[in-house]
């Protein structure tokens, strides 16, 4: 059925329904000179936003993510270096980020690389072989992409491995890698079509791995085989521990156990109390499987609210885009009321929003502090890795509807998880395609 045109008369209509408004003229005046957000901005928002928390871990200074996708490396190395922070009363020690950049760089090529293979009898324009594709060399990734990063290749602190330019700003070496990749996966197709041996795909595949290595040691420089562990704890006592190789380094100094914590997620338009699997995002072959286990939003609360009050902070995946003012570090619900300045409904359920595509999880971030009142939280302390110029010195507060809104993931030890949720984490896990809205 072919859309009907829109007429003359329909449109005086739609003019007339516009002007009935006697609000119309001041709205178009104000959203026009201002914009919608400015113009739609509650501005009791503040007192519910309140900085004070009855739990609040006590934690340093917020790191920079900068121009690039990687908060899901920032956040999982925040929870980590939290703990070192602690234990070795370090405040301000930070993680190398693009250590585990680069290596997710070579990672993810060989998962991609493998995808294009297992799936070279299909046509260019299949939905899975489409979303690889798209993906490439894309920056975004999953708690459990960084967890399986750690387990391989250990840790190093930041000044070892510092950031460099393409770190900060990931675009052009995004671009280079994204164009061989696709490069690649056309060859490697033709290399399929004609029926060449499977070492032959092989070998080429692994010219190909090479190269991109080859491109992140340009543009990030080359991962140590080791280092001398070097900091000044609070008390200002010098410590140096030469010779320390990334895994001795996180075996040694890190008890955090990776595969103790799970992602609890929730997801209204999937079953809850089912684990899920996304085997097509998985960047490290043999590593932690990506897989989610759906649950009501109270249960993500309670387990993120028990973890917190031990003293752990909690990564948590977000579509932090929405109702956010960056600048002031807000993050609440009724912060722009939109529906009311422009006199249109613009409410969906979370559910709605995610089977549509409205709904994304767009970042991840920390949550190191919560406010109970009679028990229930009323808003969340929130490490954001955008710098200190953003929020109070790059700290974020969310209200609780916020959380409920658009909180989609929290990453949690097991043990707070009820023995049904333990058990079901065990799996197994129903595989869900690459495009699913988990994606």
């Amino acid at each position: 059925m072919t859309s009907k045109t829109i007429t003359t008369d329909q449109i005086k209509q739609y003019h007339q329904d516009f002007v009935s408004r006697e609000t119309a003229p001041v709205i178009a005046r104000a959203v026009m000179k201002n914009g919608i957000k400015a113009s739609s901005e509650d501005s009791t928002a503040a007192q519910r936003l309140n900085r004070t928390f009855s739990v609040e871990l006590k934690t340093g200074k917020v790191s920079n993510q900068k121009h690039s996708g990687r908060c899901w490396l920032f956040s999982t190395l925040n929870t980590l270096r939290h703990q070192f922070a602690i234990k070795y009363q370090v405040k301000d020690f930070e993680l190398s980020q693009n250590y585990l950049f680069f290596w997710d760089k070579v990672e993810r090529a060989n998962t991609f690389l493998q995808n294009i293979i297992n799936t070279a009898d299909r046509d260019l324009k299949d939905r899975e072989v489409a979303f690889y594709l798209s993906m490439a060399a894309s920056d975004g990734g999953q708690w459990d992409m960084a967890a399986s990063l750690v387990e391989k290749y250990g840790l190093v602190p930041n000044y070892v491995m510092p950031e460099t330019y393409n770190t900060n700003n990931t675009t052009e070496i995004d671009d280079v890698m994204n164009l061989k990749l696709r490069k690649d996966a056309l060859e490697i197709r033709h290399l399929v079509a004609a029926q060449a041996s499977d070492e032959v795909i092989e070998q080429t595949k692994q010219k190909m791995i090479s190269q991109i290595y080859q491109l992140a040691a340009y543009a990030f420089g080359e991962p140590p085989v080791d280092f001398t562990l070097e900091y000044r704890d609070d008390q200002h006592h010098y410590h140096r521990v030469p010779e320390l190789t990334p895994h001795a380094f996180y075996e040694q100094y890190f008890t955090m156990q990776l595969r103790d914590y799970v992602v609890l997620t929730n997801a209204p338009d999937h079953e809850y109390n089912q684990l899920y699997a996304l085997p097509s995002q998985d960047n490290v072959a043999g590593g932690l499987p990506i897989q989610f286990l759906n649950a009501p939003i109270e249960e993500l609360k309670r387990t993120a609210i028990a973890q917190l009050q031990d003293g752990e902070t909690v990564w948590f995946g977000n579509d932090v885009l929405q109702q956010m003012d960056r600048k002031r570090g807000l993050l609440d619900s009724q912060l722009f009321r939109r529906d009311e300045l422009l006199d249109v409904d613009l409410s969906m359920s979370k559910a709605d929003r995610l089977a549509s595509g409205q709904a994304e999880v767009t970042h991840a971030m920390t949550l190191t502090g919560v406010d109970l009142v009679n028990d229930q939280p009323n808003r969340w302390k929130v490490e954001n890795s955008w710098g200190e110029e953003n929020g109070e010195k790059g700290y974020f507060v969310m209200t609780d509807q916020w959380f409920d809104d658009y909180t989609y993931e929290v990453v949690v030890n097991k043990k707070y998880l009820t023995p049904m949720q333990q058990q079901l984490a065990q799996g197994p896990a129903t595989v869900l395609p690459a495009w699913d809205s988990l994606q």
